[in-house]
């Protein structure tokens, strides 16, 4: 039950974080500033204060990575496989009884005399 719990909050994360990355503006990270013309001296841009999108996303980053550690671990707990609690085939359906081979015929009679036609 709590692994279930678990895996729900951890997609709901997922999406949160898709939406809370999609929605933030780009940097100016366009070819233009690539060879100066981006009107900044900071090597990587202009540097801003962390708005409430890019702590949104460093706080769903965070919980992004524990949630795929805590599944991890809850998952190893489990069985092995799918089908790890199933019974196989052979145990299930019943087996035939030994062949009984058949008594050894004797390979050659001895034919009786060809009767001469009259």
């Amino acid at each position: 039950m709590l692994y279930y719990l678990t895996t729900i909050v951890y997609v709901l994360v997922c999406f949160v974080l898709i939406l809370v990355i999609l929605l933030q503006q780009g940097k100016g990270g366009d070819i233009a500033s690539a060879f100066g013309g981006g009107g900044s001296q900071a090597a990587f841009g202009a540097r801003s204060g962390a708005t409430v999108l890019s702590r949104t996303t460093a706080i769903g980053a965070v919980l992004f990575i524990i949630g795929a550690l805590v599944l991890g671990i809850m998952g190893q707990s489990g069985p092995g496989s799918v089908i790890g609690g199933r019974v196989p085939e052979a145990a299930v359906l019943p087996t035939a009884p030994p062949a009984v081979p058949a008594p050894a015929t004797p390979a050659t009679t001895p034919a009786a005399p060809a009767q001469p036609a009259p």
